[in-house]
């Protein structure tokens, strides 16, 4: 035997053909578990190595999938939203189960990043995280389509969002978290975060929200929906103007946990209780949440499902697949920010 062992040399070994060594050293579930652990067995014995560039020329992949993170304004210099990081892990394992290396990209939403990476053999396809104003990457990404990238995106499903989209249930979370707070005897609310079509992950949590409150026979006050982005300091500035306006109001519902940080420390440097005057709820269940003082109650998404699903997506996409959109479900966390029962 040469001193390089190859897959043919296992596939003798094993009594089975080289695509079926390829298949199993893949993980393939093509294979049977059976015949992978022998075919691994023998590799490992012969200390084969698969080499890369001979595979990838054979299939036309690179085995490489690319993340894409774009840039949110943040209280640090990282500018990433800290409930993508929560999810970069599930990623990165997620794929090297499946043989595939992980390109992680910081990106500009203003770049043109739409026009590189698959059609260059960087990557297989794309993963993209990011909350953003939606009406700024449409366009873009309706040329990823265009041009056959295969690409998947965590977000809110819109028969206008081009690609095929992984999410949560933004609705029933802003439903859940909002009938919550309704049965702590609060009926003033208001709502801290953007809620029209350039968010539209925010926007389905406002209406979930909004149909709580018609539900207990409450009217839904457009006036105390104010704008804020997913930042501290934004969801700080929105509750200065709520406090101006002198509406009266005893719950807050912001759109994600970030905002509703910053208004917590806007209600508590103007006098204000948490949660005996103002009960506050936010959403993603970011690792901070917890150590807030209260601690905040908020909506959990399960980012290593949201991963792995993501991955999975992606891969069945590049075997030419069909791949439907997936909203997976969220978890009320209740802590003190809110009052319990």
């Amino acid at each position: 035997m040469r001193d390089k062992a190859t897959s043919f040399d296992i596939a003798h070994r094993a009594g089975v053909s080289q695509s079926t060594v390829s298949r199993a050293l893949r993980n393939s579930p093509l294979v049977n578990k059976e015949t992978r652990d022998k075919i691994q067995a023998i590799a490992s014995e012969l200390n084969y190595k698969v080499d890369k560039n001979a595979s990838n020329l054979r299939r036309q992949h690179s085995l490489t999938l690319a993340l894409l993170l774009f840039e949110d304004p943040t209280s640090d210099d990282s500018l990433i939203n800290p409930f993508f990081l929560s999810m970069l892990g599930s990623i990165t394992k997620a794929s090297t189960k499946a043989g595939y290396d992980l390109l992680v990209s910081f990106q500009n939403l203003n770049d043109d990043w739409h026009a590189e990476y698959e059609d260059s053999n960087k990557a297989d396809g794309l993963i993209l995280l990011g909350y953003g104003d939606y009406t700024d990457y449409r366009d873009k990404l309706s040329k990823l389509e265009e041009q056959g990238t295969h690409f998947v995106r965590w977000g809110a499903h819109d028969v206008d969002h081009p690609g095929v989209s992984i999410g949560c249930n933004n609705m029933q979370g802003g439903f859940d978290v909002t009938q919550h707070i309704l049965k702590m005897q609060r009926n003033k609310f208001a709502f801290i975060g953007e809620a029209g079509s350039q968010a539209p992950e925010f926007k389905e949590r406002y209406l979930g929200h909004c149909q709580a409150l018609k539900d207990s026979g409450l009217r839904v006050e457009e006036d105390m929906q104010f704008d804020a982005i997913s930042t501290e300091q934004s969801g700080y500035q929105a509750v200065q103007r709520l406090l101006k306006t002198g509406y009266e109001f005893d719950a807050l519902f912001c759109a994600s946990d970030l905002i509703a940080l910053g208004a917590m420390r806007c209600l508590q440097e103007n006098g204000l209780s948490i949660p005996n005057d103002v009960a506050i709820a936010g959403f993603d269940n970011i690792p901070i949440s917890s150590f807030a003082n209260p601690a905040l109650t908020t909506v959990h998404q399960n980012t290593k499902l949201a991963g792995e699903i993501l991955v999975d997506s992606l891969l069945k996409l590049i075997s030419g697949e069909d791949v439907p959109h997936y909203l997976m479900p969220v978890d009320l966390v209740v802590r003190q920010s809110s009052g319990t029962a």
